[in-house]
C-alpha cells in the first residue's frame, strides 16, 4: 500500500507559500543581522532555523489543505460455485467421481498462487460458503445462486467465476438472463450425463383448486417417457381411494411427452384427494416421479364479492383480478351511485375503494346496521372524517388532503391469518403505495398485517389491519396504488402470486363466519413438501360468532399405517396456530377437538406431505446452457477432465488483473501533528544553541 500527500490550496492563492517564506527569512535576517557573540557558521545556522520555523507557523495561520492519497491493490477475485443437488451424483457418467472431483475442484485455490483471492460456495435451492461432496439438495436454483454471487461481491474486482453444474435447474429463472449481469468471465464446468435415462414420470399437473358442485372441471396431466419406446403407460386416476379415469399410451419415442386432458365431475361437495400414477415398467431408473397427488375442493356455489367506487382507477382492476384468481370468489363492480337496485346483504364481502361523503351517505343504514363484513381501501379520493367516523378500529388524523409514499413492513405478531415468508419478502420489496398524510392509531391488538414505512423509517402506522367491530369484520387498507405491486411482481418474477395469495388470505378471514360454521380446522394449504413446516389454524366462535380462544384445541394426525401424532394449537391473538414442524413423507387425516361450555365440537380433514422429487424428472444434463453462458461472458465450457486447464486460462487472460484504487483525502494542515513537532524541534534546538553559545 502506497501513502503520498501534498499541500493544497483550495480557494487560498498559492502565492501565500512565498510569502510565508519570504516573512521567515525577513524575521530571521532582523534578529541574526548584527552577530554579537556567535560565529558565522552559527549564526548562518541559527537564521535558517528560525526561518523555517517561521515559514511554518505562517502557514498554519494561512491555514491550506493537506491532500493525502493512499493506493490500495485489490487482487482479482475468483469465484468458485459448485452445485450440490442430487441430480448431479445420481445421473452422474460411468467412470465420473464426484468426490475426487470436488477434490481437485479444492486445488484451484493453491494453484493459483497469491496472486488470486479465491472464494468457494456450493449451492441448491440456497446459496452456501464452501464446496460441498453431500450432493444432498433437493431442488436446484442456479439463477438464485448467480443473483446472490453478484450482490454480494458487488463493486469488486471479480476476474473470474467459475460455474460447476449440469446446467439442470427446478427454481428460479433461466440463468442465462441472471449470468448477463455478471460483467466478467464465466467458466464452465459442466458435470452430469446428457443421455437421459430409462424413466417414465408426470412432468406436471395443471388444475384448478376449486370446482363446484354438478360442474365438469378438467386437469392436464403432462406425462413424459424417456428411453420407453415400444413400451405401454398405464395412467390412472382415483379419487379418494375409487379410480375414476384410466388411459392407456403407446410410446413412440424415446423423448417421449404428451398432455392428457383427463375431464371429471364433481358430484360431492367437499375436499377431495386425487391421485394420479403411471405403472412402472422393467429398469426404470426410478419410481418416485411416477405419482402426484392434488386437493380439489367441491364448493356449492360462489362467494359473491361488491367493489364499490365512486370514481374509475386502475387500482379497481388490479383488486377484480386478484381476487377471481381464485373461482370460489364472483366479483362485481359498481358506482356507488348505482346501487339502488342490489341487495347488499346478498354478499359475502363489500369493498368500499376510496368511499366519499356521498358514498358514506348512500350507504348509512347498510353501515350502521348490517353485518357484512367491509373492506375499506383508503386514497386520495377518500373521505377521511366520516371514515373516521363508520369504524372504530383505526383513526387518522390528517390537516390537509396530501399523500406520502409508504412501503409495507411485515409485522411479525400479526395473527389473524398466515402469509407464506416467499409473499411477505416480496411484498416488502414493492415500491410505495400513497397514504393520506397524517397520523394513524390503531385499536386492534395483532391486528396489523403491513404497517407503513416511510423512505427509511419504520413506523408504528398500519398500512393494511383487520378486527372485529360490533361483531362485523372488517378491514383497512390505508394506501392507493396497488396497480404499481402488479405490474412490478410481474416484471420481477413473472407472475402475480404474492398479491393474489394477500387478496385470498384476505377474503378468507373477512368472509371466515359467513357460514356460521362455529369451529374450524384447517391447513395453510393441503399438499406440503418434504422437510417443509406443517402449519394449521384453528378459529372457534362464541354463541354471538364472536372469536374466542379461552378452551384448548388438540389436533392428532393420523398416517395411512396407523401412526399417530398428537398437538396442541397454541393460542394467536383470537385465533389458534399450530407449526407441526417436519412430518415424514405420507397421507394424513386429522381431527380437531375442543370443548366450548358444554358443547364439543369436532373438525376434520386431511393432507399430504410429498416427496421432492424435483432433481430425478430431467436426467439429462443441459450443457447447451453451460455453453451458452460461457459464450456469452466471454469464457469457456471445460469438461470435468480438463479442469486443470482453468489456471492457465485465467492466468492468461489479461482482463484478470490486479487494479489499485486511489483514495485521496483532504484535512487541515493544523491537523498533521508532526509539523507541531517540528516547529517544536526546530525553536528547541535554536535555543539549545544559543544558550550554548552564550547568547542571550
Amino acid at each position: 500500500m502506497l501513502f503520498l500527500f501534498s499541500i493544497t490550496w483550495g480557494t487560498i492563492s498559492g502565492w501565500w507559500a512565498p510569502v510565508c517564506l519570504l516573512l521567515g527569512i525577513l524575521y530571521a535576517w532582523v534578529m541574526y543581522r548584527r552577530p554579537v557573540h556567535l560565529a558565522d557558521k552559527f549564526r548562518y545556522i541559527l537564521s535558517a532555523v528560525r526561518a523555517i520555523a517561521v515559514f511554518f507557523i505562517a502557514l498554519l495561520l494561512v491555514s491550506p489543505l493537506v491532500r493525502s492519497t493512499n493506493y490500495k491493490p485489490q487482487k482479482p477475485l475468483i469465484l468458485i460455485a459448485q452445485d450440490n443437488s442430487e441430480s448431479v451424483n445420481t445421473f452422474e457418467p460411468k467412470g465420473f467421481n464426484t468426490s475426487q472431483f470436488i477434490n481437485e475442484l479444492g486445488k484451484l485455490k493453491q494453484q493459483l498462487g497469491d496472486g488470486y483471492e479465491v472464494q468457494e460456495f456450493n449451492f441448491g435451492h440456497d446459496l452456501n460458503s464452501g464446496l460441498s461432496k453431500s450432493f444432498n439438495a433437493r431442488q436446484t436454483n442456479i439463477a438464485a445462486a448467480l443473483h446472490q454471487l453478484n450482490d454480494r461481491f458487488v463493486n469488486q474486482n471479480i476476474g473470474a467465476l467459475i460455474l460447476a453444474t449440469d446446467g439442470s435447474y427446478n427454481q428460479g429463472s433461466d440463468p442465462q438472463y441472471e449470468a448477463r449481469n455478471f460483467k466478467t468471465n464465466i467458466y464452465t464446468v459442466a458435470l452430469g450425463d446428457t443421455i437421459a435415462k430409462r424413466d417414465l414420470l408426470i412432468g406436471n399437473v395443471n388444475y384448478n383448486k376449486t370446482a363446484f358442485l354438478g360442474n365438469d372441471f378438467e386437469i392436464e396431466v403432462l406425462a413424459e417417457a424417456w428411453q420407453s419406446k415400444g413400451e405401454t403407460m398405464h395412467l390412472t386416476v382415483t379419487e379418494d381411494g375409487r379410480q375414476v379415469n384410466s388411459q392407456i399410451i403407446a410410446v413412440n419415442s424415446d423423448g417421449f411427452k404428451k398432455l392428457l386432458t383427463i375431464k371429471l365431475n364433481a358430484d360431492r361437495k367437499g375436499i377431495h384427494k386425487f391421485n394420479i400414477g403411471i405403472t412402472p415398467v422393467k429398469n426404470e431408473l426410478s419410481t418416485q416421479n411416477n405419482s402426484e397427488t392434488i386437493y380439489v375442493e367441491v364448493l356449492d356455489a360462489k362467494q359473491k364479492i361488491l367493489l364499490l367506487y365512486d370514481g374509475p382507477h386502475p387500482d379497481i382492476s388490479v383488486i377484480r383480478q386478484a381476487i377471481e384468481s381464485n373461482k370460489n370468489y364472483e366479483v362485481k363492480t359498481s358506482l356507488t351511485a348505482d346501487i339502488g337496485s342490489s341487495k347488499l346483504s346478498d354478499y359475502s364481502l363489500v369493498i368500499l375503494y376510496q368511499p366519499s361523503a356521498i358514498s358514506f351517505g348512500a350507504l348509512k343504514d347498510f353501515i350502521a346496521k348490517g353485518k357484512t363484513p367491509i373492506w375499506y381501501m383508503l386514497g386520495a379520493q377518500a373521505d377521511v372524517f366520516n371514515f373516521n367516523a363508520r369504524q372504530k378500529l383505526i383513526r387518522i388524523s390528517t390537516a390537509r388532503q396530501e399523500m406520502q409514499e409508504t412501503f409495507a413492513q411485515p409485522v411479525p405478531d400479526f395473527s389473524s391469518f398466515t402469509l407464506s415468508d416467499s409473499t411477505l419478502q416480496k411484498l416488502s420489496r414493492m415500491p410505495p403505495l400513497l397514504a393520506p398524510f397524517g397520523s394513524y392509531t390503531a385499536a386492534v391488538a395483532n391486528g396489523v398485517l403491513f404497517k407503513q414505512k416511510i423512505g427509511s423509517v419504520a413506523t408504528s402506522y398500519p398500512l393494511l389491519l383487520f378486527g372485529d367491530d360490533n361483531g362485523r369484520r372488517i378491514g383497512v387498507l390505508t394506501a392507493e396504488g396497488l396497480w404499481r405491486w402488479q405490474l412490478t411482481e410481474y416484471q420481477t418474477y413473472g407472475n402475480h402470486h404474492a398479491l393474489e395469495e394477500l387478496f385470498n388470505q384476505s377474503i378468507q378471514y373477512l368472509t371466515a363466519n359467513a357460514n356460521r360454521q362455529r369451529f374450524r380446522a384447517y391447513p395453510s394449504k393441503n399438499i406440503f413438501d418434504e422437510g417443509e413446516n406443517v402449519l394449521l389454524n384453528a378459529e372457534l366462535y362464541n354463541d354471538a360468532l364472536e372469536l374466542t380462544n379461552t378452551p384448548d384445541v388438540k389436533i392428532d394426525l393420523k398416517t395411512t399405517d396407523g401412526k399417530n401424532y398428537s398437538f396442541l394449537f397454541t393460542r394467536n391473538g383470537q385465533s389458534y396456530q399450530l407449526d407441526a414442524g417436519t412430518l415424514p413423507v405420507g397421507e394424513y387425516t386429522y381431527t380437531a377437538n375442543t370443548k366450548l361450555g358444554n358443547r364439543l365440537f369436532n373438525a376434520s380433514g386431511q393432507l399430504t406431505v410429498k416427496p421432492l422429487n424435483l432433481e430425478i424428472r430431467q436426467s439429462a444434463a443441459n450443457h447447451q446452457l453451460l455453453r451458452n453462458i460461457a459464450k456469452q461472458s466471454g469464457g469457456e465450457m471445460l469438461q470435468p477432465t480438463q479442469i486443470n486447464k482453468l489456471v492457465n486460462l485465467i492466468k492468461q487472460n489479461e482482463n484478470i488483473k490486479t487494479l489499485v484504487y486511489e483514495d485521496k483525502h483532504y484535512s487541515d494542515l493544523i491537523d498533521v501533528k508532526w509539523i507541531f513537532v517540528l516547529i517544536v524541534a526546530l525553536l528547541g534546538a535554536e535555543w539549545f544553541l544559543r544558550k550554548r553559545e552564550g547568547e542571550v
